[in-house]
């Protein structure tokens, strides 16, 4: 596979009739965001940095954002993070009550409402009036975890308040999803109908990769240490790993609730000399580890998205993981990272790669598509992305398809490629069409349609002569690139040509249009 180089968007804004920027449509407007933990609280994690990076730029664009949280001991009531207004109230649970009441009290000043869905919805549309917009935002399905954490009692619960009631409740609006995976869960488990968008995590900007590697073959870990991510199945696996790769080093970096057993385990194992648990560590600290690593892994039973996978790619670290949900939308199989199905072979795959990766050019070809892969990620287009979401579900086009029974969505989009034209009339575009200028080319992204589709919907535009393909998988996750939109098999990265077929299986049947 070539991973297509990442292009900056160049528009004069001066004579450009491209839509402006959703960020831009934001301005001045009240937005309200509910999630059960802020950047600041002890157990913030991926999903609470991610509306954090969004909502921050949100704010720089002049929008005054609300964050409605729960108040752990040690933090105010009140304070303002990045020009974000952070209001604190109530435990885990306790917070949805109290966040009601307080929705109840803001009638009439709430522009938009962006609904944080850690498993437990916060139910805005029953505490809100009918013409605000809301936008679910969902990283991962929970149905699997509440089992993890609860008792069968508060599992079945769980499980209902997640599915059946948020289904009930939220209707049609439309969702934001970290990843494909995510949508596909939302679909098939949870039985979402409406229009659900991919918005995918952003990264820090990729650095000069002047560090050099560890001279020993080196993996490093970066996770919260919590049962789902079996890090207890990654020390087993080690063993293997270990025996094959002379002089190997393991070293992971993050806390949580098992690590005491883990550190056990690796003793009784005997992985006592190999692997090296140093707790949570500052950024600084974990990028150097991270920065000198051969291979870091993931052996998560699911995730929303690989957030550590994107970061060690930035680094120019590949990752070798387990074929899950979020996990596989992140790594780049085979050139990127590898996946596996099976779990109780990752050992042995590790210790190949490891064997490759002693190849000094090979290192350095894998560390150069691990980078070019990561530099689609940015904070700012996910920023973008979401306020196109909010702009979307004002719109007078979606509330009147909320009012008719519709029996399928489709999770088609189309891309699309022109010349610039001197002048053109871009109102039929929506505020979820991703644009590339790339010098006198136009790239686009057009959610919920086919080539048909798009073909009439640029039309409208004054586009009549446009190559027009349906997106794949990686499209939708890195965006409108400067590469060609040809089908020819030698233009299709390898790994998207095999998805292909499964992705078009998905959309049979889907009969809506845009």
């Amino acid at each position: 596979m070539t991973i297509p180089t990442p292009t900056s968007t160049v528009v004069d804004a001066e004579t450009s009739t491209l839509p402006s920027h959703p960020l831009e449509r934001l301005s001045g407007a009240r937005i309200l965001v509910l999630n059960w933990r802020d950047v600041r609280h002890p157990q913030a994690g991926g999903a609470e940095q991610y509306m954090h990076q969004i909502a921050r730029r949100w704010a720089a664009a002049g929008a005054q954002v609300t964050w409605l949280t729960a108040r752990p001991a040690g933090l105010a009531k009140q304070e303002v993070i990045d020009g974000i207004q952070i209001r604190r109230a109530g435990g885990p649970l306790t917070l949805y009550p109290r966040v009601a009441l307080r929705l109840i009290g803001m009638i009439g000043r709430i522009d938009y409402v962006v609904d944080c869905q850690n498993g437990i919805p916060f139910f805005t549309p029953v505490f809100v009036a009918p013409t605000v917009p809301i936008v679910q935002l969902v990283h991962h399905v929970h149905q699997d975890q509440f089992a993890t954490r609860f008792g069968p009692l508060l599992a079945s619960v769980g499980r209902f308040l997640e599915g059946r009631a948020a289904r009930r409740v939220y209707g049609e609006r439309p969702i934001a999803a970290v990843s494909l995976s995510t949508r596909q869960e939302l679909r098939r488990r949870l039985g979402f109908r409406g229009p659900i968008f991919i918005v995918p995590n952003g990264a820090a900007p990729v650095p000069c990769n002047d560090a050099s590697r560890d001279p020993d073959p080196t993996i490093v870990l970066v996770s919260r240490l919590v049962p789902h991510k079996r890090v207890d199945l990654l020390l087993e696996q080690l063993v293997h790993t270990a025996q094959v790769v002379p002089g190997l080093r393991v070293d992971v970096v993050g806390d949580g609730p098992e690590l005491p057993r883990l550190r056990s385990l690796a003793v009784e194992l005997g992985l006592g000399s190999v692997v090296t648990f140093h707790g949570y560590q500052p950024d600084a600290v974990r990028d150097e580890l991270l920065s000198r690593a051969w291979l870091t892994t993931v052996t998560s039973a699911a995730e929303g998205w690989g957030c550590s996978v994107i970061e060690a790619a930035g680094l120019g670290v590949p990752t070798v993981a387990v074929r899950v949900p979020g996990i596989r939308d992140s790594v780049v199989d085979g050139q990127t990272g590898w996946l596996v199905d099976d779990a109780t072979t990752i050992g042995a795959t590790m210790a190949r790669v490891l064997q490759d990766l002693a190849d000094e050019d090979h290192a350095s070809a894998v560390t150069d598509a691990c980078q070019t892969w990561a530099r689609f990620f940015t904070w700012d287009r996910s920023a973008e992305l979401l306020a196109g979401v909010l702009i979307e579900a004002a719109g007078a086009a979606f509330r009147a398809r909320t009012t008719r029974a519709r029996t399928a969505r489709t999770d088609m989009a189309a891309v699309a490629r022109f010349d610039r034209p001197a002048a053109w009339s871009s109102t039929a575009l929506r505020a979820t069409d991703q644009i590339l200028v790339d010098g006198d080319t136009v790239n686009l992204i057009l959610p919920g349609c086919d080539e048909v589709d798009a073909a009439a919907a640029l039309h409208r535009v004054g586009i009549v002569n446009a190559e027009i393909r349906l997106a794949d998988r990686y499209d939708l996750l890195a965006g409108p690139t400067a590469s060609p939109v040809s089908t020819a098999p030698e233009r299709i990265p390898r790994v998207a040509q095999t998805r292909q077929t499964a992705l078009a299986a998905s959309a049979v049947g889907a009969v809506n249009r845009r």
